[in-house]
């Protein structure tokens, strides 16, 4: 078989698996959300439709689906439609470049940090996209709100993972999962332990959960960008926010708590599982934290996360050069 066909099949067939791999995440981290949160609240969470109500979210979804895409009369049209499918379209290319096991990877790539944090930046666009073409007050604000909050904690969030390239002298995500051991003390958790708080706070900002929400802000925004949304439009701006939780819990483990490394059998289990703690922190932290100002939230980053950030990257850069 011609090597190029084999490079275009093995592509396809690792879409089509990530395609399955987030569908799955968004049924099941709804349903775990809403667990969670009854937990926190004292009261039991979803358990009528299937054991455990683990059948709720299928049917929320379908009810969801089958519902009627309500377009404003004075919105615009085509970029109304085109908001919800930059959120979540792009992301399927993300998932290419991550090491989710030793030979588990869909395309391997040296620049495959450079090519994630060029294609993240697409759902601040999104939003930007979504909320403006509502032709909604509320919808327009949370659009600003959203590409603010972006354009502020991709920065300390970069300046975090170029700290980890630095010292393993590469971009290559399998280069870098490989840099550490299969023990926690070889992990960049406690070699950068710095750049991981920074990392794991800008997690929070980057997917807008609370309590860095505000671009939804349901209090005073309704909805925030996706006040106009429904059906299938709603549908995607909801996956995609799980889906960029996914993405960041991955990233984290693969950073910073050595991917698929771990102790007595390393392995593909040791990715997800990784990524799933992180995800269960982000649904704790959302039910027992109040939402911040969003002065507050700016001042975080501008007055901490990005001095931090840059003296972390130099004084790591001081140590690679001299010893």
């Amino acid at each position: 078989m011609d090597i190029n066909l084999q490079v275009i099949i093995k592509l396809l067939a690792a879409l089509g698996l990530i395609i399955a791999l987030l569908i799955a995440n968004s049924l099941v981290m709804v349903w775990l959300e809403r667990k969670v949160a009854g937990f926190i609240q004292r009261r039991p969470g979803p358990y009528e439709v299937g054991p455990y109500g683990l059948l709720q979210t299928l049917v929320d979804a379908v009810k969801l689906l089958g519902k009627q895409m309500v377009v404003p009369a004075n919105c615009d049209h085509v970029l109304f439609f085109l908001g919800p499918v930059l959120a979540m379209f792009p992301m399927f290319l993300v998932f290419l470049v991550i090491p989710f096991g030793p030979v588990l990877t869909g395309l391997e790539d040296d620049l495959g940090v450079l090519l994630i944090m060029a294609f993240v930046g697409f759902e601040g666009l999104a939003v930007l996209v979504g909320g403006w073409a509502s032709n909604n007050k509320y919808g327009l604000i949370g659009a600003a709100r959203a590409v603010s909050q972006a354009v502020a904690y991709e920065i300390p969030l970069i300046l975090a993972v170029l700290a980890v390239a630095f010292q393993c002298g590469t971009l290559n995500l399998t280069l870098i999962t490989e840099a550490q051991g299969n023990w926690p003390w070889q992990w960049h958790l406690v070699r950068q332990p710095l750049a991981f708080l920074i990392f794991l706070i800008c997690m929070f900002g980057e997917t807008n959960r609370a309590p860095f929400d505000l671009p939804e802000g349901e209090s005073e925004l309704t909805g925030g960008y996706h006040t106009e949304y429904s059906g299938m439009g709603f549908a995607l701006y909801f996956m995609a926010e799980y889906t960029s939780m996914l993405l960041v819990s991955f990233l984290a483990a693969v950073f910073f708590l050595g991917g698929s490394g771990g102790p007595l059998w390393p392995g593909i289990w040791w990715t997800f599982i990784k990524a799933g703690l992180l995800m269960t922190l982000m649904i704790w932290v959302r039910w027992t934290y109040p939402r911040v100002r969003f002065d507050q939230l700016l001042n975080i980053n501008w007055k901490w996360l990005l001095p931090l950030g840059l003296l972390n990257l130099w004084l790591t850069a001081l140590v690679m050069k001299c010893f």
